[in-house]
């Protein structure tokens, strides 16, 4: 199984990979050709997550943060009376983060494309180490305010920017915003705040289902739960938490009088963290198929017909837990905490199976093609567990419930989202605020793509140039692409006319095999 599953199948390295300067869709032949309509752009302030700090390839690092959509955007806002646009750069384009001098723990360097001994491309760690050292605080303040890994109450959390916050557990500050809030009690939102924007951005509530989604649904859907403080970084938020801290932050926003365009929430699941590997996933021969099937003709013929009997479980959901291998493609089998814990029922007669294997034949299944596969499983199918080759994960061993989201957990994400966009758009239109759609954008990128001067733009993982090598963020050509879809949204507001940018023109990903 090892030798047939690989952790990303690239197609083709014969892509274009380009690095050329941004150019605009329409030449510049005459001075003041743009106008800033009814809107100021002169002191532009960005306020969001890891999409609005330019995040790319599993980090941030300083050619992610220069090709961020709110830097493209400043500078096609300069064409009309826009100002300067700071950032808080990192030291290099290695990422990571240090602290003290060693490496903060999941804060890594960057992905580039390597191949690995036999050949294979793929995601790998860039053989540089980090050099941006968090204590070592910036001075601002900053026109990008965008903070990796931010929910959306975050924003309004005073000390999510001191340092002793992350030497606490829990841990209660983020590192990104630590090295450049202007003091450890800031806010995010009061820094953007304090600089009195003419205009701003903000696109926020990506996290506060991301977590949820790319964990496989190990968290917790707190819908009902109005304490955020008991949330786990992996949960759902809310939807009335979310409304109340979107609703308090535009307030803060425009009280002085600054216009805007609010963002709303990509669907999560149509990334290529999502969709790269199929949920039919195990390549299989008829006899080892076979064999299979016999070692698991306990578990189809006595356990399952005994949940039917004792109610626990209906015929219908037994014949959907029933683990049937077949020669060629094959769906994984999987645990799942939606499933039923039987456990109890499974120790006392006719089974009577110790507790541990009735635990776990109570929550088996196959994943079906209404699941998603993360990419994450893709470092895990098909691999043995202690090194016993009779043990091979998604095959003999059910995948665990962090490397599957089922159609349940994907209808938890999608509610919440649903509601988190209802709410933006709400926002936008009782402010008279620019509203992009940032979701339709994304389904056009996923379902075809979208044509530009040189070629088509999908989320195809690594060769439709919207993505970069984590799965999640956009590459400089998904955020100049970005760009775009929020200066259409702010001219058609405002009454503007600033030019987009030709997305052809950004890079896609990096390929290295250092």
């Amino acid at each position: 199984m090892k030798n047939y599953i690989k952790y990303i199948a690239v197609l083709a390295l014969g892509f274009g990979f380009v690095a050329c300067e941004p150019e605009f869709d329409t030449p510049i032949d005459e001075n003041n050709f743009y106008t800033s309509g009814e809107a100021d752009f002169s002191n532009y302030v960005s306020i969001g997550n890891s999409l609005t700090a330019g995040f790319a390839d599993g980090t941030l690092y300083i050619t992610g943060q220069e090709n961020s959509y709110p830097n493209i955007m400043a500078q096609q806002f300069a064409l009309a009376g826009g100002g300067s646009f700071s950032q808080p750069l990192m030291n290099d384009n290695v990422g990571g983060l240090l602290l003290g001098g060693n490496q903060l723990p999941g804060f890594n360097p960057r992905f580039v494309l390597a191949t690995d001994e036999n050949g294979n491309p793929g995601p790998a760690i860039i053989g540089q180490s980090s050099t941006t050292e968090v204590s070592n605080i910036l001075s601002g303040p900053f026109n990008n305010v965008g903070v990796p890994g931010a929910r959306s109450f975050d924003l309004l959390f005073p000390g999510y920017g001191n340092i002793g916050g992350l030497t606490t557990m829990p841990i209660s500050a983020n590192p990104y915003f630590v090295r450049f809030a202007s003091s450890p009690d800031a806010t995010v939102i009061g820094d953007a705040v304090a600089q009195n924007p003419s205009f701003f951005s903000l696109w926020i509530g990506n996290n506060d289902i991301l977590g949820y989604a790319t964990s496989g649904g190990s968290g917790v859907d707190q819908t009902g739960n109005f304490d955020p403080s008991t949330y786990a970084s992996n949960d759902i938020t809310d939807p009335n938490v979310f409304a109340g801290a979107y609703s308090q932050m535009v307030d803060a926003l425009v009280a002085n009088g600054a216009d805007g365009v609010l963002v709303n929430i990509p669907d999560v699941t149509s990334i290529p963290f999502f969709t790269t590997v199929p949920a039919q996933s195990i390549p299989l021969d008829a006899p080892t198929a076979a064999f299979l099937n016999d070692n698991f003709g306990l578990y189809n013929t006595v356990v399952l017909p005994t949940l039917v009997n004792f109610g626990v479980i209906t015929a219908e959901e037994a014949a959907s837990r029933t683990i049937n291998f077949i020669e060629g493609a094959n769906f994984p089998i999987m645990t799942d905490d939606d499933l039923t814990d039987v456990s109890a029922i499974l120790q006392g007669p006719p089974v009577n199976l110790d507790a541990a294997t009735a635990n776990l034949l109570g929550q088996l299944r196959q994943a079906t093609s209404a699941d998603l596969l993360p990419l994450t499983a893709a470092g895990v199918l098909g691999t043995t567990v202690n090194n016993d080759p009779t043990l091979i994960n998604g095959v003999s061993v059910p995948l665990a419930d962090q490397f599957v989201l089922t159609v349940a957990e994907q209808a938890r994400v999608t509610v919440a989202q649903t509601s988190y966009n209802a709410t933006i758009q709400s926002i936008a239109s009782a402010n008279g605020l620019a509203f992009a759609d940032a979701r339709t954008a994304l389904q056009q990128v996923a379902n075809g793509g979208v044509a530009y001067n040189g070629g088509v733009l999908t989320s195809t993982f690594v060769t439709g140039g919207g993505f970069s090598l984590d799965g999640v963020h956009p590459t400089p050509r998904g955020y100049a692409f970005t760009a775009n879809v929020l200066l259409d949204a702010i001219n058609a507001q405002y009454g503007a006319n600033i030019p987009g940018v030709d997305i052809g023109n950004f890079s896609s990903i990096t390929i290295s095999n250092d």
